[in-house]
């Protein structure tokens, strides 16, 4: 399943009551999948990351950057000054849907996330890349590539990586009930399971 190409932006999580604005940053720089697209505000897998960092006491603030539509180039675009900005600690990267959709030369995508991959690491982050998967229809050997991308950057740059976001969601047996309409979006009730795909590569992270 993909990312979708709607123009709904998420805002930014502020931090938790009671947390200092001086805690490091974790910065998500998504597309729709991180950007609550279709969902009530509060819902998506940010937000309920933000939650588990509160209730585990780790010491980060999330700062949510995700836009539904963005793309790897538009990411690449939007990411210097985001490390400029925010200056964080980790940065989680979960693009490359929206390059499949538009049907992006693969090896635009590759340098794409080499290259924001790059940037977050010598602005001192640490890094997670969150991949993707495309359908069966999409072709054998574009899905097989597509898929390959996200292990590829991750193992050049030695940074942590999650597969697959939608995994137990898109292949799972019940996925036709944990979509929006556009098969695209997972409602609400999947997002915690976003959260878990991602967790356990994420917590190793934060520093405590």
């Amino acid at each position: 399943m993909l990312a979708g190409l709607g123009t709904h932006c998420s805002l930014s999580l502020a931090a938790p009551p009671g947390t200092s604005q001086a805690l490091p940053v974790l910065l998500v720089v998504g597309d729709s999948l991180s950007a609550e697209y279709g969902l009530a505000k509060g819902s998506g897998w940010v937000a309920l990351l933000e939650r588990r960092v509160a209730e585990e006491h780790l010491p980060v603030r999330v700062q949510n950057a995700s836009i539904s539509g963005d793309t790897t180039a538009g990411g690449r675009s939007r990411l210097p000054a985001l490390l400029t900005q925010h200056k964080p600690a980790v940065v989680v990267i979960e693009l490359g849907g929206n390059d499949a959709l538009r049907g992006l030369p693969i090896t635009a995508t590759r340098d794409n996330l080499n290259t924001m991959t790059t940037a977050a690491q010598q602005a001192g982050a640490k890094v997670l890349l969150v991949g993707m998967q495309v359908p069966p229809n999409y072709g054998r050997q574009y899905t097989q590539d597509f898929s390959q991308v996200f292990s590829d950057v991750a193992q050049a740059r030695k940074v942590a990586l999650v597969p697959f976001l939608l995994k137990g969601v898109a292949d799972g047996p019940d996925a036709a009930t944990l979509f929006q309409p556009d098969r695209i979006h997972p409602l609400a009730q999947a997002h915690p399971r976003l959260l878990t795909n991602v967790w356990p590569a994420l917590k190793p992270l934060i520093a405590r």
